[in-house]
């Protein structure tokens, strides 16, 4: 597990805000957010709906641009950059995994995965050697040639994940994606999540509303009206105690960290 209070982060916020404007009303959707992550690092962000999660995920991967506090990603401020600056950022240093799987659907799972090197304006890999290697480190060395349509949800949330770690991207952002799959199918792509954390050392953010996922988190950070929540506060303790009930219960075997079958 990294620690959060290393010198070098591959994450930092100061002070992030976030306001959007809903007719004549203002809402403080993040309030003054300010956090470290360090490499290697994977944090869960829970929280109730309407907590910010997604709006804070989205600023600091150059998604949405602050009101007001700053994003550092690898040390680089990019609070305040243009889009073509951004774009460049996203494709070298996020990888993002969401809810829906978004893979093109005539192509197969190592074209999917391969595209995004084509288009790379400092190519580190051969495109199909490197897609092969990652669908093989995930575990789906077998349906490297199916299409989306011809494979599971878990499959092709897997399809998604090696496409987002094709660049070698040193963090991984994902909002809810287990949203969209069963039980079964949420650990395996957990799983895979940790086999990209534990080999290529890859910090991944990620938001859940499933406590059983956010129990599988090295660290939590819990949102409520738009900052992380104190000890005091009554729901976000609550949460906490559920997670921390869950975590207990997968490290005594009463439920089982992993699935016994490959998919």
């Amino acid at each position: 597990m990294a620690n959060p209070n290393s010198n070098h982060a591959v994450v930092r916020t100061e002070d992030l805000r976030k306001d959007l404007k809903l007719g004549e009303v203002t809402v403080h959707a993040v309030r003054g957010v300010s956090l470290t992550v360090a490499p290697g690092e994977f944090l869960g962000i829970i929280g109730p709906s309407g907590s910010g999660k997604s709006t804070l995920l989205g600023m600091i991967g150059g998604l949405d641009t602050p009101t007001g506090g700053k994003v550092f990603i690898d040390g680089q401020d990019i609070s305040n950059l243009d889009e073509r600056a951004l774009t460049r950022v996203r494709n070298e240093k996020i990888g993002f995994v969401f809810q829906f799987f978004n893979l093109i659907p005539t192509l197969s799972a190592l074209e999917n995965v391969a595209l995004p090197l084509q288009f790379a304006r400092k190519r580190k890999h051969n495109p199909a050697k490197r897609a092969r290697e990652l669908l093989d480190m995930l575990g789906l060395e077998d349906r490297k040639n199916h299409r989306p349509a011809q494979l599971s949800g878990g499959e092709q949330q897997r399809v998604a994940l090696a496409r987002a770690l094709v660049n070698d991207p040193p963090l991984l952002l994902g909002d809810e994606p287990t949203g969209n799959l069963d039980t079964f199918s949420s650990e395996i792509v957990i799983k895979a999540l940790r086999t990209a954390q534990a080999e290529m050392g890859t910090t991944i953010i990620i938001v859940t509303h499933n406590m059983d996922i956010a129990a599988q988190m090295d660290r939590l950070i819990s949102l409520v009206d738009g900052k992380i929540a104190e000890d005091r506060d009554a729901r976000a303790s609550a949460r906490l105690a559920a997670v921390q009930m869950l975590r207990d219960k997968r490290q005594s075997g009463e439920i089982s960290m992993f699935p016994t079958s490959p998919r």
